[in-house]
């Protein structure tokens, strides 16, 4: 039975020895890629406004903002630095049948807690193993989303267990952190139904704040519901239903987890390289574009394809992001989907506002099963206004777990989206540093970043 004994029992046979090295290699990516799309959003204004918000609430203490050269209490740092990780929507994912939530969500929290305590990069690995891993037995066994729920009612578990690993807190301590996480910070679905705003990129963030202060309250010996998934009108009862998770202390779900190549929402992803090699193979010209058909699973269809709102109006970058017929439209005529697709001068220009409302999106069955067993599918049909038709279909796209990502590509990806903010020297050094990050202490880290 899944208990907060169990979990906290779990954060406490988590140990990096029992890593393998594959494992610590994954987890390094994560958090060089993390980081790299974290400071690709700095200026952002969502951003800006938790930015003002962490200074006026939290401002001033022991843990560094990312990129601002000032500090913050760790629960101010967890929200301002989780928020830069989100915002651009360019962020890792974790691919269950009814959930896919962002692992890389719980880093900053981690990373934070890490800082306040001097964790070594070995103990920060340890936390971050434990949040993947969390994070993602809660997404296979127990999803949340049909039944009304934002995915970052997963994050604040799985972000408390791993910032309870690295403050070092023992069972019971784990136990109370947890059972106050769960009981008191659950998000609802809406913020990514309808006409999406900007919360939508910020809500995890607030997880992660909620994650680092009730690992606090803990410590400083506030109790907390500690049957909090069993109880009467508890968690099971409430939000999941029944469920158990299988937690390894090796943490292997990292391997479960898919980087980003686009800067597109998670099902997205297979969909926009199709088309985008499609233009490419095609020479295709937007002008001569009669329709995009796109064929897809369930959840994409659900999600960003109009199943829980017209994805047709399109005028924010929260919403583009979570539109097919905008990022499809969009990747054909620019051959790209990145952060400039996502300007507002982009977003409104007269060719893809006409062509995106010549997408259509369907679900097939099929599809779904593929999905359901572990691909991505994507069938785009491009029709043009002679008549001609021409189709690609992908199972996967390069950063998913069939096709991941190695340190060349995860460089690549860190210097392009950080090289705005960071000089060439202080991204190697960010690198370096990543990539030996057992060999560091997290400060190590954390000081490059400031």
């Amino acid at each position: 039975m899944t208990t907060t004994e169990g979990l906290a029992e779990f954060v406490q046979d988590v140990h990096v020895d029992e890593f393998t090295e594959d494992t610590r290699e994954e987890l390094k990516k994560r958090i060089v890629d993390s980081i790299g799309i974290g400071v690709g959003a700095l200026g952002a204004e969502p951003v800006e406004a938790v930015y003002r918000t962490v200074q006026r609430a939290n401002g001033g203490g022991d843990c560094s903002l990312w990129g601002r050269g000032e500090t913050a209490s760790p629960v101010g740092a967890a929200m301002h630095n989780t928020a830069l990780t989100r915002y651009l929507d360019f962020m890792d994912s974790f691919l269950a049948p009814g959930e896919t939530p962002h692992p890389s969500d719980n880093i900053g929290a981690v990373i934070a807690a890490a800082e306040y305590v001097g964790a070594t990069g070995e103990e920060l690995l340890e936390g971050v193993g434990a949040a993947y891993e969390v994070q993602g037995e809660l997404a296979w066994n127990a999803p949340v989303r049909d039944r009304g729920w934002d995915h970052v009612t997963h994050t604040v578990i799985s972000a408390t267990c791993g910032v309870a690993k690295v403050l070092d807190l023992d069972v019971e301590t784990t136990r109370h952190a947890v059972g106050i996480a769960g009981t008191a910070h659950n998000a609802l679905r809406v913020t990514r139904t309808g006409g999406i705003n900007e919360w939508k990129g910020i809500a995890s963030a607030n997880a992660a704040r909620n994650a680092v202060y009730a690992a606090l309250l803990a410590d400083d010996g506030m109790e907390g519901p500690t049957n909090l998934f069993e109880g009467q009108k508890g968690w099971k009862q409430v939000i999941s239903g029944e469920f158990e998770v299988d937690l390894d202390p090796g943490c292997t779900r990292v391997h479960d987890v898919m980087t980003k190549r686009y800067v597109a929402e998670t099902y997205a992803q297979s969909a926009v390289e199709g088309v985008i090699e499609l233009a490419e193979r095609e020479d295709l010209d937007g002008d001569e574009v009669e329709l995009i058909d796109l064929e897809t699973f369930a959840g994409a269809k659900l999600i960003i394809g109009g199943g829980e709102g017209d994805r047709h109006d399109v005028e924010t970058k929260a919403q583009a992001d979570h539109s097919l017929p905008y990022m499809l439209a969009a990747a054909l005529l620019d051959r790209e989907m990145g952060t400039a697709q996502y300007d507002p001068d982009r977003i409104t220009r007269d060719d893809v506002q006409y062509l995106l409302r010549h997408v259509t999106v369907e679900e097939d069955d099929a599809f779904t099963e593929r999905f359901e067993a572990g691909e991505m599918p994507a069938r785009v049909t491009v029709e043009l206004e002679d008549g001609t038709t021409h189709t690609v279909e992908k199972d996967a796209f390069a950063g998913h777990p069939t096709d991941s990502m190695d340190w060349e590509q995860i460089e690549a990806k860190f210097h392009d989206i950080a090289g705005s903010e960071f000089d060439e020297q202080l991204r190697n050094e960010v690198v370096e540093v990543g990539r030996t990050l057992d060999r560091h202490d997290s400060t190590d880290l954390v000081a490059l970043l400031v």
